[in-house]
């Protein structure tokens, strides 16, 4: 009886001292949302930068040099590379909207070169053709569990975290995330390459469209 009441008496402090833990299913998704939508408010930023024609030109210039020969696989290694890094704690958050802004600022000056894009929403390439889609969810991910890593850290060196050993928390949700990542960037790749082969069939003479 006296055991039964000192483990009560013990469990008690322990329940004291340790803060609840938040559900990890609803943390996941709404950190997954979160990071998405502030991915898609960054690119739409750099999508509203002023370029001019000057840059425009030398960007199409560079551009052209990037994507010309590029096939699918060179489609998904580039994102691929983009990708990865993203999953470092902090760091990847950086790189992710740099990321972001810097493809907005692309569509940005294309837009300069080829007025007729003006017509066309930058967030629709993102949520509405397939490829984007499956993009932002790649690079959505990866920010996310960068976000949850620097979460775990600062709340370890505030004392309010529980006893889990940090890689164990997040080492393997992280290899099976990168897998999801590398699959999805795959199959972008793919159906991107696919979509660019019907539009330059259909248009021969126009500009390359964007291959990244």
């Amino acid at each position: 009886m006296a055991g039964l009441t000192t483990y009560t008496v013990t469990a008690a402090k322990q329940q004291i001292r340790t803060p609840p833990r938040p559900d990890v299913r609803y943390t996941r998704p709404i950190s997954f949302l979160a990071v998405m939508c502030a991915f898609a408010i960054t690119y739409q930023a750099g999508a509203m930068s002023d370029v001019s024609e000057a840059e425009a030109e030398l960007f199409m210039s560079e551009f052209e040099k990037l994507v010309e020969g590029i096939d699918a696989l060179g489609i998904f290694t580039h994102n691929t590379i983009i990708a990865l890094p993203m999953f470092l704690p902090g760091a990847g958050l950086a790189w992710g909207f740099l990321s972001s802004w810097s493809t907005g600022f692309a569509f940005a000056a294309i837009s300069t070169s080829m007025p007729e894009l003006v017509e066309i929403s930058p967030l629709s390439i993102l949520f509405l053709s397939p490829f984007g889609l499956m993009e932002i969810c790649a690079y959505s991910l990866a920010m996310s569990r960068s976000l949850l890593m620097v979460v775990t850290l600062v709340r370890r060196g505030s004392g309010s975290s529980s006893s889990t050993p940090f890689l164990s928390a997040h080492l393997r949700p992280a290899l099976l995330e990168a897998g999801v990542v590398v699959a999805l960037l795959l199959a972008g790749g793919y159906v991107e390459f696919f979509l660019l082969e019907q539009a330059q069939e259909l248009f021969p003479a126009d500009a390359p469209l964007p291959g990244t």
